[in-house]
């Protein structure tokens, strides 16, 4: 399988004062492409207001700075309007209407990941706006436009022709978007800095896994999601999705380094990662990480909404699952060596602290 698994940063989709819209590209990682998987940011200033749109396809978002307020409109379903902060996770389902603000004076970052099986293009998200210079009243005429929402003419040409900015506007007057419900994050948000954690190993990391039983949202996205925090020095196990999924990670925070290993035992991608890179490990290929001194925090979505892991270090390894005699067979060993193979690492652990 040759294919470029460098880690890439994003590129600049559009933007102005009010903040950008940023996206990865499948010509800069073609396994985007390959695995039907979008990758995209948007960043917002103080007050600005990313324009109400829908998407072709399914996806989860993740906060990474900052706190705002996300307006979520489900397919045949009331507004939610739901308060954010960074670690939060939201589920956002195919169809889905969403609109995003930023009111504090520290910069909203968003990254979205999700399912491009469905979309007009692989690879890359599509959306679709509901007003703005892009928007769809800009592609019907008047005449449908006023018949269709029985509108006078000029009211017609002054919604389309009030707002021409693409995406991201800045707001200003006495503009009041609606305030958050606290009910309304029930189900739609999880914050996974404050969820309880699925893993804690002292020196080593911790895991919260976002699956359809703390967010139920996730079955209908078909994505499942996990932030991991890894100490500095520390080691995460080497393994693999044993379901065929597909993983897709974001650095949020911190540097260190990745080794890949695929078909026929070859290592396919060696680098240092750091904050904002995203890579993708293929469907079986066996992925470790080792943080550098200052640790490392990534951020992964996994194509399959319940994923299941298999890892090749540890006492829950398949090396600790097979026989002695069949290890001494498959390295060609004698028994002393099998032996102290099988005698390292017998805890019960995916994450390794640094050595002594």
């Amino acid at each position: 399988m040759d294919i470029d698994l460098s880690p890439q940063l994003p590129k600049k989709v559009y933007g102005a004062n009010g903040g950008s819209y940023y996206a990865w590209s499948p010509s800069d990682l073609p396994m985007l492409h390959q695995g039907n998987i979008g990758a995209a940011k948007l960043a917002l200033n103080k007050n600005a207001f990313a324009l109400p749109r829908y998407s072709d396809s399914s996806k989860v978002a993740y906060v990474l700075q900052g706190s705002g307020v996300a307006g979520i409109v489900l397919p045949e379903s009331e507004e939610k309007v739901v308060a954010i902060k960074k670690g939060d996770a939201l589920a956002l389902p195919f169809g889905v209407v969403t609109w995003w603000y930023n009111k504090e004076e520290t910069e909203l970052v968003v990254l979205f990941l999700g399912d491009t099986s469905k979309a007009h293009k692989a690879g890359e998200f599509t959306d679709f706006f509901l007003t703005g210079s892009n928007g769809i009243f800009t592609g019907f005429s008047t005449e449908f436009v006023g018949r269709a929402w029985d509108l006078e003419e000029s009211h017609v040409k002054t919604l389309v022709g009030n707002n021409p900015a693409k995406g991201i506007v800045q707001l200003e007057g006495n503009i009041s978007l609606p305030d958050p419900k606290p009910e309304h994050r029930n189900g739609m948000a999880l914050n996974c800095e404050e969820a309880p954690l699925d893993v804690d190993i002292k020196g080593g990391g911790r895991v919260v896994v976002l699956n359809t039983k703390n967010l139920p949202l996730v079955g209908e996205v078909g994505l499942g999601a996990d932030l991991v925090r890894l100490d500095g020095r520390a080691m995460c196990s080497p393994g693999f999705s044993c379901d065929s999924a597909l993983q897709v990670t974001y650095i949020v925070r911190g540097s260190g380094r990745v080794q890949v290993v695929g078909v026929d035992g070859r290592r396919v991608l060696e680098t240092t990662v750091k904050a904002g890179n995203l890579f993708i490990v293929p469907r079986f290929f066996v992925v470790s990480k080792i943080a550098d001194p200052d640790g490392l925090e990534w951020f992964s979505i996994i194509t399959t909404p319940n994923p299941i892991f298999t890892h090749l270090a540890g006492s829950s390894s398949v090396w600790k699952a097979l026989s002695p005699s069949v290890l001494q067979a498959a390295f060609n060993v004698d028994p002393e060596v099998e032996q102290l193979f099988r005698s390292k690492r017998t805890a019960d652990a995916i994450f390794f602290p640094p050595p002594n």
